[in-house]
């Protein structure tokens, strides 16, 4: 899962750069800095046609 792929990953024309734009609390944030794993728990598809194609 690549930051590049996820419907989180927003660009920012003010500061021309993207960035995740998952809100995390203080706890969160936390967990999310200090895990082991590579895996983006937050991670999600910005596929749109995603959902349209599961169903057929």
């Amino acid at each position: 899962m690549d930051c590049d792929t996820c419907a989180y990953y927003e660009y920012d024309e003010e500061d021309e750069s993207y960035s995740c734009s998952v809100n995390l609390d203080e706890d969160e944030m936390y967990h999310f800095l200090t895990r082991r794993s590579k895996k983006c728990p937050y991670w999600r598809s910005d596929d749109e046609y995603g959902v349209v194609r599961h169903q057929i």
